[in-house]
């Protein structure tokens, strides 16, 4: 009950951080959705040639995911809160903190923008089963692990520069410790990635050969 207690109050306490950080991620998704349009004819044509062939291959039977996918997946999710970490163990790292998570959004609105751009519902569809699935794990996991790093950078602000003395230890480890169950929660995600969404992209992907990209 008394953790229970304590997460509403990190909760209440941080809850414009986590507005802020949520609104910038929007605005991401946003602007990365309408990047799509500012593409050049040529560049259109070159995704397009990359996602067809992703397209073929996999409704030829080829086998992707596995093992070497769960690592990759994995690296990639922990070097990206790995520098979330860092960056809060520094007062300059906040406005990269903000960018990263602009970038997120970004990446993810632009994936799915020229999906649905492309191949209209059935884009939707495919990107309902190969992008949407782990996001709805990834993107609160970046946003708390960003408000956790944010806190702290502010922290040590407080602690060294206004005179606010504290334990910075024991917050630190706290830092570090909510890090590391993100870091857990987000090879759960690569699981995923790896061994699930395979499956699952490789039941829609019968629909979008009829509908390849031209």
């Amino acid at each position: 009950m008394n953790r229970n207690y304590q997460m509403r109050l990190y909760m209440k306490d941080h809850l414009p951080l986590y507005l802020f950080v949520s609104v910038l991620f929007v605005m991401g998704v946003v602007f990365g959705a309408l990047m799509v349009n500012a593409l050049s004819p040529g560049q259109k044509e070159e995704m397009a040639r990359h996602v067809n062939s992703f397209i073929q291959i996999v409704d030829q039977g080829n086998k992707f995911g596995g093992t070497a996918a769960l690592w990759d997946s994995f690296a990639l999710h922990l070097k990206w809160i790995g520098l979330i970490w860092v960056l809060g163990l520094s007062v300059i790292g906040l406005p990269l903190i903000f960018l990263l998570d602009f970038l997120k959004g970004v990446l993810i609105g632009f994936s799915v923008g020229y999906l649905v751009g492309q191949l209209s519902w059935k884009g939707m569809l495919f990107a309902f089963v190969s992008i949407a699935p782990q996001n709805l794990i990834v993107i609160p996991a970046l946003v708390m692990c960003s408000v956790g790093a944010c806190a702290f950078s502010l922290y040590i602000v407080k602690n060294r520069f206004m005179q606010k003395r504290g334990a910075l230890y024991p917050t630190f480890v706290k830092y570090t410790s909510s890090t590391v169950v993100m870091t857990a929660l987000l090879f759960g995600v690569a699981l995923f990635e790896a061994y699930l969404s395979p499956v699952m992209i490789k039941w829609v992907t019968p629909m979008l050969v009829a509908a390849q990209i031209g």
